[in-house]
């Protein structure tokens, strides 16, 4: 079979499932979620005619965010939910359609599977890897709205050091589209870190064309959100993982609890929250 032609049936029966729950009963309001924790890629698409270099490299996915997000779940008893399939078979922070959605090249990299894709090909890839990461957001905060249960959705993410030749220096950046409540109260925390440089909205912002997660299921929703970028390097190995996971771990849940007292002071009730 042609490597951009796609079966009716993407995965088989004992390729692993495109969404991961880690700690699926946390008591947390936050929910972390990883849109591209993983670079698996289903058999049926011979890894889109790309090497098994490229396929490691960031344009597969977020290098070392799956093991910094599951230590920030376990640090605040959250709910994690990652998806497990390279960005290259399709990126689920973009929306379907999209011209980055499949990209036909990443960077300076041809992507031959993903060319000349047929809307039934591209049909199949939502359905059975998009979708049941997204359904599966979409039903742990519908489970918690339902139950009267608080929610706020924290989006984690990597970023390349180098894209096109050009350095980029923040060790972490904190982005945010419309409402920059929460991502500028972690923004001050994290400046406070020693020798830390923060990018505010860098190297990416979110914007409804250039992304999915925070406008569908944090900003249609009216949920409090922030999306965290941290540079690959730094979180690459085990290491950096073990540094980084604690430390936003600790900030995240500071700045979540400032902006419930800070809500709780502007009606009067003095009721803040802490979040541990």
């Amino acid at each position: 079979m042609p490597m951009n032609r796609t079966p009716d049936s993407l995965l088989a029966a004992d390729e692993p499932c495109p969404v991961t729950v880690h700690n699926e009963n946390g008591s947390s309001p936050l929910l972390i979620v990883a849109d591209h924790a993983g670079n698996l890629m289903p058999r049926a698409l011979a890894e889109l005619g790309v090497s098994e270099f490229e396929r490691q490299r960031h344009i597969a996915w977020d290098i070392g965010i799956a093991n910094v997000a599951r230590l920030v779940a376990d640090a605040l008893d959250a709910t994690l939910v990652q998806q497990n399939y390279s960005r290259l078979v399709i990126d689920c922070n973009r929306m379907p359609g999209s011209e980055t959605s499949m990209p036909e090249i990443s960077e300076r990299t041809p992507v031959p599977g993903n060319i000349g894709l047929s809307e039934h090909a591209k049909a199949v890839r939502v359905r059975e890897i998009f979708l049941p990461y997204h359904d599966r957001i979409e039903a742990e905060l519908e489970r918690r709205r339902q139950a009267g249960r608080p929610a706020a959705l924290v989006a984690l993410h990597s970023f390349t050091p180098v894209y096109m030749d050009v350095a980029r220096p923040w060790h972490t950046g904190v982005l945010y589209n419309r409402d920059p409540r929460f991502a500028h109260l972690l923004m001050a925390l994290l400046k406070r870190e020693a020798g830390l440089m923060v990018g505010d909205n860098e190297p990416y912002s979110v914007t409804d064309e250039s992304d999915y997660t925070i406008p569908v299921h944090g900003e249609r929703r009216g949920l409090h959100h922030v999306a965290i970028e941290v540079r690959q390097d730094l979180i690459a190995a085990e290491p950096g993982q073990q540094t980084w996971g604690p430390l936003l771990a600790r900030l995240i849940a500071r700045a979540y609890s400032e902006l419930l007292a800070a809500e709780s002071a502007d009606r009067g009730d003095g009721a803040g929250a802490i979040v541990r």
